[in-house]
């Protein structure tokens, strides 16, 4: 494993991570009713909070590309899910309450988790799948999740809405980061006119900011702790899907291993989830007046 690698994604996460909790302290104060609307990006822009954490996003973005660049995706997804640890460092500080128990636990399972998965399935390259069908089958189907968890989100959006939009997000912030994956190769075989004329760095951009009104809508209706752990979940599971199944990512696959990663994966979700719901994460304003708009019903 490259140290550089390491870093660039260990950095990626502690900016998206630090955005996050920007974004979500300015979203949860727009307006309700631009819920899963462009509308919704045109209003948060006039926040300075939000767009500091949108700086801290892109700046995470970019540092995932380049390490996406240097590394396997089925090596940096894993790494990129730590962010939470740094949100919840930020939210610790705005909220101070401690670890605990809890914290703790969160922590050892996710730092452990991606450690375990790493050092078991020895992540490495392979050769891209030529096959065209199981690329659009795989990203079809990650696509497809992902509309049908946005429609849901739509019609239970003061309960479960929040927690599938998060879902979709890491979704499709899976399948950018296999296309950004695929951008960069065409770049650094092709130069800078090859890589234009595919379909692969368009579709990022638009995947791009699908994502990120699927999050601030996340964000916007409930309290980070019922969103940020869904989408931290999310994100990498799909894009190591991506990566085995169509960018020829190779991991080790006897018993042994198998049965390491698949722990490590395991421990890695539970830690999020537990981290997620810890105290520190930040309730938000509109907790209480979805509580009321849901009692009136």
């Amino acid at each position: 494993m490259s140290v550089l690698v390491l870093v660039l994604a260990v950095s990626a996460a502690c900016c998206l991570g630090l955005g996050f909790v920007l974004q979500q302290n300015a979203a949860q104060r727009a307006p309700l009713g631009d819920f899963l609307s462009p509308r919704l990006l045109l209003d948060l822009v006039r926040v300075p909070r939000w767009l500091a954490g949108m700086g801290l996003m892109v700046a995470g973005m970019v540092l995932g590309a380049l390490a996406l660049g240097g590394g396997e995706l089925t090596l940096v997804e894993p790494l990129l899910a730590t962010n939470l640890l740094f949100a919840l460092a930020l939210s610790r500080a705005q909220t101070r309450q401690p670890l605990g128990r809890q914290g703790w636990a969160g922590l050892v399972l996710l730092a452990g988790g991606v450690t375990a998965f790493i050092v078991a399935g020895e992540p490495r390259g392979g050769s891209t799948v030529t096959d065209p069908v199981r690329h659009w089958l795989l990203i079809g189907a990650m696509l497809g999740a992902a509309l049908l968890l946005t429609v849901c989100a739509g019609r239970s959006r003061l309960t479960w809405g929040p927690t599938l939009l998060a879902l979709s997000a890491g979704l499709v912030y899976g399948v950018q980061d296999a296309l950004t994956r695929v951008s960069g190769r065409h770049l650094s075989e092709g130069g800078l006119a090859d890589t234009l004329t595919g379909w692969q760095p368009y579709a990022v951009v638009v995947l791009g900011i699908t994502g990120l009104v699927l999050v601030q809508s996340a964000f916007e209706t409930a309290p980070l702790r019922r969103s940020l752990p869904a989408l931290t979940a999310a994100q990498p599971l799909a894009g190591i899907a991506c990566g085995v199944g169509f960018l020829g990512d190779r991991l080790r696959t006897d018993t042994g291993a198998l049965a390491w990663e698949a722990g490590g994966l395991a421990a890695v979700v539970t830690g999020i989830v537990l981290l997620g719901l810890h105290p520190a994460m930040p309730q938000g304003t509109r907790e209480s007046r979805h509580t009321r708009d849901l009692q009136r019903r």
